[in-house]
């Protein structure tokens, strides 16, 4: 999720390197002023992708100079960061309400530099209330959670804004999607080449987002004839068989989705990622897959070919089938037949579980599109309001049985 940018000129600020950035929020900035270079951290790793494969195809500039594009260390988001996230919203941009007439940016600047070097100030006159955004997130959070216990902010309001990373011009949302698309296509590929490539496995297959445990096997080199497809057909299924039970025999990979015809007594089961469908593939034919005491059939479905561009991206920023709802109090209300009617709005569900003793449930939906659809609908109904809500892991996803 990290961005190196270098060969920056002796003269450029910040500022105006981050006027070239619309991609998303960032996490935080790190300059190293002596080495001409800028690390940008982002909040996920899609729109990371999605900012280099644009600024490498646009070859960026600033002051007329080409600057060098590639990758920083990967590191997770501070967790300190990640809580006040999911708590507050909180960004690198603070939010000053009921500002004095005639506060300038300079007494801003003087006044809250103190808390670490600030990228940018504006202050709207008319509505008298200002935005500053900082280098980092973290020291965002610490000017939010200070300034109202200081006198001279007494009955100011102080909160976060939007980061103006995040904000893509109109002019610019159609090269913005073309360009989101084109790291997709990327991160696909890559993966890809990852799970077909011998020589990957010795970095723990680290080049693939999408398969944490499918070691390299020569006859994996065979899903060259597969063409990579994701897909597995199911036959011979129990009537009395249900997508839970079908889910829980399967493992090895996140599923992009599971589309199973009971009255068919067949099912087809799509992978993220080819080379989990080609090991789940062979397991499954040479083991055999038992399910109500039938062995199922196990075959190749029609290839859905690559993942869309928009979901790989959403994938590779952590989305899955599984709708994680944190913070639950009352399980007498959020039961499952709460939780099943209104998360039913947004597609078909497989499983509900919860976890008490740890305020929280799951709902796992049959496919990852309906699961990014309900954690943007859901959040928006009152009731849902204190929750939190995110993608959780699929069980898929966990290592075969041995």
């Amino acid at each position: 999720r990290t961005v190196y940018v270098g060969n920056l000129p002796a003269t450029a600020t910040v500022d105006e390197l981050l006027n070239l950035v619309h991609f998303g929020p960032l996490e935080s900035v790190r300059i190293l002023q002596e080495k001409s270079c800028v690390f940008l951290s982002f909040l996920d790793a899609g729109t990371a992708a999605a900012f280099h494969a644009d600024a490498t195809i646009k070859k960026l500039a600033l002051q007329g100079q080409e600057l060098k594009i590639g990758w920083g260390k990967p590191s997770p988001v501070p967790s300190q960061v990640q809580l006040a996230i999911s708590q507050s919203n909180a960004s690198r941009n603070v939010y000053l309400g009921g500002l004095d007439e005639g506060t300038t940016e300079e007494q801003l600047r003087d006044d809250l530099s103190r808390f670490g070097a600030i990228d940018q100030i504006k202050i709207v006159r008319d509505k008298n209330i200002g935005f500053v955004h900082f280098l980092s997130i973290s020291v965002a959070t610490k000017v939010v959670n200070t300034l109202p216990t200081e006198p001279n902010w007494a009955g100011k309001r102080v909160n976060y804004g939007k980061d103006r990373c995040a904000y893509i011009p109109k002019s610019q949302q159609a090269a913005a999607q073309a360009a989101q698309a084109a790291a997709a296509q990327s991160l696909v590929a890559q993966s890809a080449a990852a799970s077909l490539s011998p020589i990957n496995t010795s970095l723990g297959g680290a080049l693939t987002p999408f398969s944490p445990f499918t070691p390299f096997t020569p006859e994996s080199m065979a899903l060259g004839a597969q063409g990579l497809n994701r897909t597995v057909y199911l036959g011979n299924i129990h009537p009395e068989t249900s997508a839970e039970d079908l889910c829980n025999a399967i493992r090895g990979g996140v599923l992009q989705s599971i589309r199973y015809m009971q009255d068919k007594h067949i099912a087809f089961v799509t992978f993220v990622d080819p080379a989990a469908a080609f090991t789940f593939f062979q397991v499954a034919s040479y083991q055999g897959l038992t399910l109500n005491n039938r062995r199922l059939k196990i075959g190749w479905g029609k290839n859905a070919g690559p993942l869309p561009p928009a979901l790989a991206l959403a994938v590779h920023a952590g989305a899955t089938r599984n709708v994680y709802i944190g913070n639950v109090e009352d399980f007498e209300t959020f039961g499952e037949e709460k939780l099943r009617r209104d998360f039913g709005e947004y597609g078909d569900i497989e499983l509900v579980n919860f976890l008490k003793e740890k305020n929280c449930a799951f709902v796992n939906f049959t496919n990852i599109s309906n699961a990014i659809k309900a954690i943007d609908g859901i959040k928006s109904k009152p009731d849902y309001a204190s929750l939190r809500i995110a993608h959780g892991k699929d069980r898929c996803a966990n290592p075969p049985r041995s």
